[in-house]
């Protein structure tokens, strides 16, 4: 779900820096785009004088050579205005297409950078808006501009020819032209707004939809499937009012623009039949000046190329809220020769203004183990995000090996420190892409021991394809998922290991026989465990009882286990009770976020 933070107006965040970013980005494409409309305006502007000299012509000398060669001239200009088109059409698209997809890179990019961090800022579905719907509104930029230039020129350029077939059409012409500029102002102005109010509410019923389909099971468990449609349609009337809104903006300046313009064209035609009454014009000027008039006042192409303007700006807006949050930063540091020593010094995380972990004092020795365990909503997967700097504390600091996490570069950071999750996402085309992830390029001894290591290699061979399998036709059930981000971890390596909770979903057998190779002395790697089963706790070097978000006692498993409270833990099945009644209840870790019980989206944690 997202935060409160996030009804911030997406006004905020100006758009316009990236629509010229992006234009800049389309390189020659919109170079060419802008030439090619200058010329298609340039030959509509020359088109009316060429036919009002072969009319000319044709009436004063209809055999002479000169009204023939006019007229080939205008059959010139009607086939280059035909190429430019489909030049425009082809060109216009592919621009787009570029634009779209840097967009979508950029976005991409500044989002993995960001981290979970996004999601709880935005909201998973709203993102998927932007990223989809708002980019490729936002990537229409370079062609729009290119377009109102032209459509901009082409009464410019009709007044000026008016002037020039004679000064008082222009003059009777401009005498309106106030009026068309207000109406475009106030057709931009009042478009603007429901425009940002119909995008933002799409983003809320992508942002309900996407916890939807997170939570599909949970909904028709429950039985809730009626209500939970009409929770995330719910913004649809707030929708449909924008866009009925947005409609009739739109045809209030249409509406308004077809009764102005015509009474210019009205003005101007007078003016020019009582000048060829006087001779002060040709039949073929007043033709001329016709085709002028009609091309000055064609506000319904301006209106319609404003329109998608002020939709582009307004994705922008929306698309730079979302660059403007600031990126994880990384150092410079490079680990030294250690031994994976942790520690946490001090170790604080505010969540709405109340602390969820509290002061947190560990060390994890090098080459030790230490499992975290305390009730749902203690902390525990918080504090294995910060043990990796998967979030970043508000007070304190985590050292690994003596250096601070945050002075770490990325590549280092992530080369020391390997992640299994309860829930882990199979990334990747296939089941050996998937372990291999983040290794940079194939290791397939690697891959298969780790495999091995995580009880994963039997059921992957028996797989059709093997290794080659791709992972969505992999039928795999959620122990198997959980042993390949195990053999995930194992291929990773590095000087600490970092499990969340990651053995949940294993039989007892297989627990064992990984819980063999994962507690298995390793002098250069320590490993924090995230545990529920009494079985990992009692494996591990130490133990940690987190309980409100603090550490409520520290030692090992059987120092611990004289006290009454931390066997209550585990219950009579030795695992922790999950329950959300006790105090300290964290939203971090609930098991399902949101009214939907959807676990967050793309999120590889799960309950603690």
């Amino acid at each position: 779900m997202t935060t409160p933070a996030d009804t911030r107006p997406a006004a905020a965040a100006p758009g316009t820096p990236l629509l010229r970013a992006a234009t800049r980005h389309s390189g020659y494409r919109c170079a060419v785009l802008c030439v090619a409309t200058t010329a298609s305006t340039t030959a509509n502007l020359f088109l009316p004088f060429a036919l009002g000299r072969a009319l000319d012509l044709l009436l004063t000398d209809p055999e002479g050579a000169r009204a023939t060669h006019w007229a080939l001239i205008c059959t010139a200009l009607v086939l280059l205005l035909a190429v430019l088109d489909a030049g425009q059409t082809v060109l216009g698209a592919t621009t787009t297409a570029r634009a779209t997809a840097w967009l979508r890179e950029r976005l991409l990019g500044h989002l993995l950078a960001v981290g979970p961090r996004a999601v709880d800022r935005f909201g998973a579905g709203d993102l998927v808006a932007r990223l989809v719907g708002n980019a490729a509104q936002a990537g229409t930029a370079p062609t729009t501009i290119a377009a109102l230039l032209a459509a901009l020129a082409a009464p410019a350029g009709a007044i000026v020819a008016l002037w020039l077939v004679d000064p008082l059409l222009a003059a009777v012409f401009l005498g309106g032209a106030p009026v068309l500029t207000l109406l475009l102002r106030a057709f931009t102005r009042d478009s603007a707004r429901c425009v940002t109010r119909y995008q933002e509410a799409q983003g809320r019923i992508a942002d309900g939809l996407a916890e939807a389909i997170g939570g599909f099971r949970t909904i028709a468990a429950g039985g809730t499937a009626a209500r939970e449609t009409a929770r995330i349609l719910r913004p649809l009337p707030e929708l449909s009012r924008a866009g009925r809104l947005m409609w009739r903006v739109q045809g209030r300046a249409a509406a308004r623009a077809v009764t102005v313009a015509p009474l210019l064209q009205i003005g101007v035609l007078a003016v020019a039949g009582a000048l060829l009454v006087h001779h002060r014009l040709s039949v073929g000027d007043l033709l001329a000046a016709s085709r002028y008039t009609v091309l000055a006042t064609g506000v319904g192409v301006l209106v319609g190329q404003l329109s998608a303007l002020v939709r582009a700006r307004t994705a922008a807006r929306r698309l730079a809220a979302v660059l403007a949050e600031p990126p994880t930063p990384y150092g410079t540091l490079l680990l030294p020769c250690g031994r994976g020593e942790l520690e946490l010094r001090g170790v604080t995380v505010r969540h709405g203004g109340r602390p969820v972990l509290d002061g947190i004092d560990l060390t994890v020795p090098g080459g030790g183990t230490l499992a975290v365990v305390g009730r749902s909503g203690s902390g525990k997967s918080l504090l294995a995000a910060v043990a990796g700097r998967l979030a970043d504390p508000d007070d304190g600091e985590v050292r690994l090996d003596g250096v601070p996490l945050n002075a770490l570069s990325r590549d280092a950071l992530r080369r020391a420190v390997g992640y299994a999750f309860e829930r882990p996402a199979l990334l990747g085309e296939t089941i050996a892409d998937t372990i291999a992830l983040g290794l940079g390029t194939a290791h397939g001894d690697r891959v298969r021991d780790a495999a091995r290591t995580a009880r994963a290699d039997a059921f992957v061979r028996r797989l059709p394809e093997g290794y080659a399998t791709r992972c969505a036709d992999a039928p795999l059930s959620g122990g198997e998922v959980q042993r390949l981000g195990l053999a995930r971890a194992f291929a990773h390596g590095g000087r600490l290991l970092i499990l969340d909770d990651a053995l949940s979903s294993l039989d007892t057998v297989t627990e064992h026989h990984v819980a063999e190779a994962l507690f298995r002395p390793s002098p250069g790697s320590s490993r924090l465990i995230v545990a529920h089963r009494v079985s990992t706790a009692a494996r591990a070097d130490r133990v940690a009882w987190l309980d409100g978000g603090r550490v409520r006692a520290l030692g090992t498993h059987a120092e611990l286990w004289r006290r009454a409270e931390y066997r209550a833990l585990f219950g009579a099945g030795g695992a922790v009770q999950d329950t959300s009644s006790f105090p300290g209840a964290a939203d971090d870790e609930r098991e399902e976020s949101g009214p939907l019980g959807a676990a967050a989206p793309g999120r590889e944690d799960g309950p603690s």
